[in-house]
């Protein structure tokens, strides 16, 4: 679903999620292709799980490696908006597809993307994930704005929209807390 989104909002051409004008900028400064820079920025934000005490899973992996993958299979077979009521479709489409997959992959406890570990981490200790999401969101669109990335009206319709949307599908969509068994009693009979 987060592949589909993603390249719902390449093929609308309002404008790059932020992350991608991040990436977009920090590649025309580095000289590194585009993928690459987000890889590599991947791993740095997993650094920045160390203090909020973040824990990858299969999910992290999963996330690094099939949301590009889902892209790159069905951005040609997408069709190519005819006019800008077909592109602000396509736009919102892609939000709402974004984050109900965003939703329906961290909800399954499996583990947060690198940008996401962040925004539950620091959701966790200082806000709601709305608040927390829309913040990142703005901070890698302003950061990747200076640096020279792309930026559209999609870009902050992204940006202010998208944290709303995953917050509103984790609440839906998230798996309850595993509860451990209690632990038998020293006292139990081991027979039984």
């Amino acid at each position: 679903m987060c592949g589909l989104g993603f390249g719902l909002l390449v093929q609308a051409d309002l404008g790059l999620d932020p992350w991608d004008v991040f990436h977009q900028g920090m590649s025309e400064h580095t000289g590194l292709p585009i993928g690459t820079v987000a890889i590599l920025t991947g791993f740095v934000l997993l650094l920045v799980w160390i203090p909020l005490r973040e824990r990858p899973g299969i999910g992290t992996v999963l996330n690094a490696v099939l949301i590009g993958s889902t892209m790159d299979v069905l951005l040609p077979r997408l069709p190519d908006p005819a006019n800008l009521p077909e592109k602000w479709v396509m736009l919102l489409a892609g939000i709402a597809i974004a984050g109900v997959g965003i939703g329906l992959y961290i909800g399954a406890g499996l583990g947060p993307g690198p940008r996401d570990g962040i925004m539950t981490g620091l959701a966790r200790r200082r806000g709601t994930i709305r608040v927390v999401r829309t913040g990142i969101e703005l901070a890698a669109l302003a950061v990747g704005w200076v640096l020279g990335g792309s930026v559209g009206i999609g870009t902050v319709v992204f940006a202010v929209t998208i944290g709303p949307v995953v917050q509103l599908s984790l609440a839906t969509f998230s798996l309850p807390p595993r509860v451990s068994p209690p632990a038998a009693s020293p006292t139990a009979d081991p027979v039984r």
